[in-house]
C-alpha cells in the first residue's frame, strides 16, 4: 500500500502534458518559430469572452455540417461568425466590481461611468468615473474582433465551408493571415493590456 502511494506521488510531480514514452520532437529554428507562433495565437483565445468562444466551438461543427456546407449552412455559419464577432466587440465595454458584501456586479462602460445592468446598485460619481469608457476600449474591441477572426480561420470546418477548394494562393493566405493577426494582436495586448474584467473575462479580486 505504501509503495502504491509513493508511486502516485511521483506521478503527481510529472507535468500533465509530458509523455515520457514519446521521444522529443526535433525541430529546426524555422519549425520552432512556427510552433511558438501557433501556440501564441492559440493562447489569444484567452483574451476573448469565454462564453462566446465556447458557443462558437460548440455550434461551428453543427452549423457548418462538419465543413460540408450548402447555401443554407453557409448562411447560418455567416450569422454565427457575425454574432460572435459582435459579441466580442460589445463585451469589451463591460466591466465588473464587488460591492460591500462581495457580490459581483456587471455593467457597461459609458462616458459617465458604469451603467449597472441589473440596476441593483449605483456607484458614487468619483468611483464611477474610474470605469468610464476610453479610447483604448475601442482599440481592445477591434483587436478582440481580429483575434476572433483568427480563431475562426483556424477552425477547419469554417474554412472548408467558405473555401471548399482553395487554390494555392488562397491557401497560403488562409494559413498566413491568422498567424499574422496573432503576432500583431499579441504585441498590442502586451503593450496595452486591458484592465477591465467584463462578462466572460476573469473576475477582479476587488
Amino acid at each position: 500500500m505504501d509503495i502504491k502511494l509513493e508511486h502516485d506521488k511521483d506521478e503527481e510531480k510529472l507535468p500533465l502534458l509530458r509523455n515520457t514514452e514519446v521521444p522529443e520532437a526535433e525541430r529546426n529554428l524555422v519549425q520552432q518559430a512556427i510552433s511558438q507562433t501557433f501556440e501564441s495565437t492559440a493562447h489569444l483565445a484567452n483574451l476573448l469572452p469565454t462564453g462566446t468562444v465556447l458557443a462558437f466551438q460548440l455550434l461551428s461543427p453543427v452549423f457548418t455540417n462538419l465543413g460540408n456546407c450548402d447555401s443554407t449552412a453557409k448562411t447560418m455559419t455567416s450569422f454565427l461568425v457575425a454574432i460572435c464577432g459582435v459579441s466580442c466587440f460589445l463585451l469589451c465595454f463591460t466591466d465588473s466590481f464587488r460591492d460591500s458584501k462581495g457580490n459581483i456586479c456587471y455593467g457597461f462602460a459609458t462616458v459617465r461611468g458604469l451603467w449597472i445592468i441589473d440596476g441593483s446598485t449605483t456607484l458614487p460619481p468619483e468611483i464611477a468615473a474610474k470605469y468610464s469608457i476610453r479610447f483604448i476600449d475601442f482599440m481592445h474591441a477591434v483587436m478582440s474582433v481580429l483575434v476572433f477572426a483568427a480563431v475562426a480561420l483556424f477552425d477547419q470546418n469554417v474554412v472548408n465551408c467558405f473555401f471548399p477548394a482553395p487554390d494555392n494562393e488562397t491557401q497560403e493566405i488562409l494559413t498566413a493571415l491568422p498567424v499574422g493577426i496573432g503576432v500583431f494582436c499579441s504585441m498590442f495586448f502586451l503593450v496595452f493590456p486591458t484592465k477591465r474584467h467584463g462578462i466572460g473575462f476573469p473576475l477582479s479580486t476587488y
